[in-house]
């Protein structure tokens, strides 16, 4: 069965929240696609990962590298699987993948502070649940910590 992880941001950025997630994801050894919805917001994100943290290494590529299915992190931003993830990362408001069944897990990082966000993942929510997965709610506690909530 899926698990979807819905992460709530609020006075955080992806930018922040997605390397340490990731390094998480490779550390058990899963193969991760992180969806955004346009070319620049990738790109900006494949420049980012690179330069996030002096002491770390987060191998990644982009969708567009001749050897996207070798790479244990691929950014695309279409639905798409070119590494064979089992993991998939939802950010920007990316749309569930018609073929959200065959990962073991997905996590959707909405920001909190934006309304229509928060439609959107109310909407994936209810989806998710209706198709049977098995849907958990992430928000940081006041030192940052991620906390299931009910």
């Amino acid at each position: 069965m899926t698990e979807v992880l819905f992460y709530h941001l609020q006075n955080m950025t992806v930018e922040n929240v997605l390397p340490p997630l990731l390094e998480k994801s490779l550390e058990r050894g899963w193969r991760v696609v992180v969806q955004s919805t346009s070319e620049e917001r990738a790109d900006a994100l494949d420049a980012h990962l690179w330069t996030y943290r002096d002491d770390s290494f987060l191998p990644h590529a982009t969708w567009r590298v001749g050897d996207a299915a070798e790479q244990p992190v691929v950014l695309a931003i279409e639905e798409g699987n070119p590494n064979g993830a089992n993991v998939r990362f939802l950010i920007d408001n990316a749309a569930l993948p018609q073929d959200s069944e065959r990962y073991e897990r997905m996590v959707l990082l909405f920001n909190g502070d934006d309304p229509d966000a928060l439609a959107l993942a109310r909407s994936a929510w209810t989806d998710c649940k209706t198709r049977g997965f098995d849907v958990t709610y992430w928000q940081a506690d006041e030192r940052g910590r991620w906390q299931r909530r009910n």
